[in-house]
């Protein structure tokens, strides 16, 4: 009984002392303040950090701009976004501005309580005091929509917000941007719009079992909406990205790489809004760390970009025959190189890559002008294509185009490609 007795009060006194570690005081609610109270200059600073940080993709539905309701799904159960108007009862009209930074560098609400980590507090906690000025400022003057999104769908114990004070000391590191001395002033300021601003690795970074960016795998890959991230640190393609590269792909221009589809185009149509001196710092960043997975690069680009001539005059292979009846006009550039609007799709990305999804996902729907770049268009094949036509593509590219191991595409796969569901459901 003496022991029985002793674990129940160690017990409790842990469960006292996390909720001690975990409480977080509410900060007073404030009038909402004036839209002209804020200087324009760091109003439109906001405006334009907003954008190149992708805010409004993911507050907002088919509702008003930042009114929330955008839906996430999490290995954990449904999130959505919450309403970041200046609406003071739905919104985040009565914060101050200490209480907008603490959410920011903290993740944690107002009202004391935890948010969960789908906002990607990790990675703004890195941002200067003059950008989380700017971007309150900018938020508390776009028009206030009275709007409650719906209510999150998390499973139990991970709807215990309380439990996400454990998260945060296991993997939430605070403090700002901390600059890398031996490297320049242009590096530097592309790893801070990389990992601050425009929070790259929480899409295109593995995470563990617990939904936490992989330490030690910066970039590696993720998943979003069903997409493949592709990995940011080895190009799966022969070709290695060039600073070039990466300026014409941010700036939503084709490159011999491919072009900006899916998940990726709003997030480039949110950086037109940063000067061209930004643009080429993100470039000179991701240009030092990206190296071609490939152990002979050359070797295997010359291959690449030769499979034009294999197999296309098989009549008797279907994906040769759908290829050269939809894809050849636009995409075959006689092995002349990675030349042309379009791009060889002997060096895409999406067609190195492990997983088959972001290829089959673009052939499904195109690219459109107004709905992806405006730089852009490809037809969907959605209604053309059925599901063993699309498998039989795939599956002749890859075989035809790359050196990696084939794909075996089923009608099947393509099928629950069509239905949108997430790579970790579409076995083969």
């Amino acid at each position: 009984m003496r022991v029985i007795f002793a674990l129940i009060i160690a017990s409790t006194v842990s469960l006292l002392a996390f909720l001690a570690v975990a409480w977080q005081p509410a900060i007073a609610p404030v009038e909402p303040p004036s839209p002209a109270s804020f200087a324009p200059d760091v109003v439109a600073r906001g405006e334009v950090l907003a954008a190149a940080g992708n805010c409004a993709t993911c507050h907002s539905s088919q509702l008003p701009p930042y009114a929330g309701g955008y839906r996430f799904q999490t290995p954990f159960g449904v999130l959505f976004s919450s309403n970041i108007t200046p609406d003071p009862d739905t919104g985040i009209g009565r914060w101050s501005e200490a209480a907008f930074t603490r959410a920011m560098r903290e993740g944690v609400a107002r009202n004391g309580s935890h948010l969960f980590p789908a906002f990607p507090f990790d990675h703004f906690t890195k941002l200067s005091d003059a950008d989380i000025k700017a971007l309150y400022a900018y938020l508390m003057t776009v028009p206030p929509a009275k709007v409650v999104p719906p209510s999150n769908e998390i499973s139990f114990p991970f709807n215990i917000r309380a439990l996400q004070a454990a998260w945060k000391a296991l993997f939430l590191q605070k403090g700002g941007y901390r600059p890398d001395p031996a490297r320049n002033a242009e590096w530097n300021r592309g790893a801070y719009l990389v990992e601050a601003v425009a929070h790259c690795g929480a899409c295109h970074t593995p995470r563990n079992f617990l939904g936490a960016e992989q330490v030690g795998h910066p970039y590696g890959g993720g998943v979003v909406e069903g997409w493949v991230a592709p990995a940011l640190d080895i190009s799966q393609s022969p070709l290695r990205w060039t600073t070039k590269d990466y300026v014409a792909y941010l700036r939503g221009a084709p490159t011999a790489h491919g072009s900006a589809f899916g998940p990726m185009a709003p997030v480039v149509k949110g950086l037109a809004r940063l000067p061209d001196s930004d643009i080429q710092a993100i470039a000179t960043y991701f240009s030092t760390i990206n190296r071609s997975a490939s152990p002979r690069p050359e070797h295997d680009m010359a291959r690449a970009l030769a499979a034009h001539t294999q197999d296309v005059a098989n009549v008797r292979d279907r994906g040769a025959r759908l290829y050269r009846g939809a894809c050849a006009s636009c995409h075959d550039n006689g092995g002349s190189g990675p030349t042309g609007a379009r791009g060889d799709l002997a060096l895409s990305a999406s067609l190195w890559e492990a997983d088959a999804g972001n290829f089959i996902r673009v052939v499904l729907d195109g690219i459109d002008s107004e709905r992806d770049l405006p730089s852009l268009m490809m037809p969907p094949f959605r209604e053309v294509m059925n599901d063993d036509d699309l498998a039989a593509l795939a599956n002749y590219l890859r075989r035809t185009r790359t050196d990696r191991a084939q794909w075996s595409l089923t009608s099947k796969w393509v099928q629950r490609i069509r239905a949108g569901l997430p790579p970790e459901t579409r076995a083969r």
